[in-house]
């Protein structure tokens, strides 16, 4: 029953005009993006902006959607004698496998071709967790609330909080407090955002940290380590998790 469900909504996703449309956007971003670029550091930085802007939108927001959209289907799997914990992490599965799939098709074809060694498969991953995060927080933004319109806004909201307002808040601090040395606090800052951990990885490994400003040394230092990298892919990791173990608990217990 259990990969039943994930390959039920697998291929249901995969038929859904706004996972074609995504897939489409993504490959005419990433070839054009390819294509224009003479510098392949360039591309690299110039996809990368796009791949953290549209891959967090829309893996929240279509989870949400999808999951809403679904209440008629999760009741009827309810009302079999299937273990709610399963239910539950068949749905994640399955819409985490169909958005994966939809952008190595879109970005990861070029990326493959166009950007060589190490650079490309950490670009290939970082755009992978950002993905298998957001749906994640959409799980989670959908079992906060059983109303889809607030479900939906909470999900915008954090969309916008991670992608743009966070990085306000941080620079307001910086000036606040810029006769202290918090650059190593920057650090650990970092970590309460996954889209600043993936743009971090990518930066360091093009080797132009300076663009992270006056403390592009001190997040080379850390992250630029063996050590550093596995502890910031652990972080990635546990953006997954959490979120997702949080509201499968809360799906268990809740009434539906």
């Amino acid at each position: 029953m259990f990969n039943k469900i994930q390959k039920f909504i697998f291929s249901d996703i995969l038929n859904n005009r706004i996972i074609l449309a995504y897939t489409l956007l993504l490959a005419v971003l990433s070839w054009s993006v390819f294509n224009i670029e003479d510098d392949g550091n360039k591309g690299v930085l110039t996809l990368l902006n796009i791949i953290l802007l549209t891959t967090p939108l829309v893996s929240i927001i279509f989870t949400a959607i999808y999951l809403y959209n679904s209440a008629e289907f999760i009741e009827l799997l309810l009302s079999q004698p299937v273990n709610r914990g399963k239910i539950w992490t068949g749905l994640f599965l399955g819409l985490l496998s169909s958005l994966v799939f939809a952008f190595l098709l879109g970005a990861g074809i070029p990326i493959i071709i166009y950007v060589r060694g190490s650079i490309g498969l950490i670009l290939l991953g970082t755009g992978l967790m950002i993905t298998a995060i957001f749906v994640s927080l959409g799980f989670l933004c959908t079992i906060l609330t059983r109303d889809k319109a607030r479900g939906i806004g909470i999900s915008i909201l954090l969309w916008l909080f991670f992608s743009l307002l966070f990085d306000g808040l941080v620079l307001f601090l910086l000036f606040q407090f810029a006769e202290y040395p918090i650059e190593h606090a920057m650090v650990g800052v970092t970590a309460l955002n996954p889209i600043d951990l993936a743009r971090i990885f990518i930066i360091l490994q093009l080797d132009v940290s300076a663009m992270l400003g006056y403390t592009g040394a001190i997040f080379k230092d850390f992250f630029g380590t063996g050590l550093g990298a596995a502890i910031g892919f652990l972080l990635l990791c546990l953006w997954v998790m959490i979120p997702f173990l949080i509201s499968r608990r809360m799906f268990i217990r809740k009434d539906l």
